[in-house]
């Protein structure tokens, strides 16, 4: 019997280390979950950090290029003519030197022809600038290029719904009328 207890006191040897064993993997198991879930919780907090930081800064970047195009938009407003007016000036010159000999010329025809210069000149820059004055005389009457100030009978039928005459002329800047041509049209 001794045998007997002796190996039972083996066993019961073994068994308690079994047991500590267990209970030790159990704690290095708990320790590590612990630990994973730790930092876990850390690498998403960095995360947050990073990803609130960018947000910060997109925001800032934003806010700057939101000011700039503002910026930029009131000056292009503001300075948005300065082409055209300069493209004007030359024209402006030959009015003050057609005004100056106005009173040093007895000759009509001589300032007639004057003026036509500055007129063609002054086209010239305009339609450079994309002005166009419509030609509508013979043509159809249409709302979006016309405004009828009268209707004139007509004999022919051919005429009728035609421009006649037009009063004022109107003009298309870079393919949008900016404004009517005042018309008499056939009826």
């Amino acid at each position: 019997m001794s045998e007997e207890k002796v190996n039972m006191a083996d066993q019961l040897d073994e068994t308690n280390e079994v047991l500590q064993d267990t209970e030790q993997a159990q704690e290095n198991a708990a320790e590590t979950a612990e630990t994973t879930v730790e930092d876990k919780l850390e690498a998403a907090e960095q995360e947050i950090t990073r990803l609130n930081d960018q947000l910060l800064r997109l925001r800032a970047e934003f806010d700057n290029y939101r000011k700039r195009t503002l910026k930029e938009k009131a000056e292009l407003i503001l300075n948005g003519g300065e082409k055209v007016m300069s493209s004007l000036l030359p024209v402006l010159d030959d009015l003050d030197r057609a005004m100056e000999n106005i009173d040093k010329s007895d000759n009509v025809e001589t300032l007639k022809e004057g003026v036509d210069l500055i007129i063609s000149k002054l086209t010239k820059v305009l339609n450079g600038q994309g002005l166009q004055k419509m030609d509508v005389i013979g043509q159809a009457f249409d709302t979006d290029f016309h405004e009828a100030i009268a209707l004139v009978p007509v004999t022919e039928e051919s005429q009728k719904n035609q421009i006649i005459d037009c009063v004022t002329s109107g003009y298309i800047l870079n393919e949008k009328v900016i404004r009517h041509a005042k018309v008499v049209v056939g009826q």
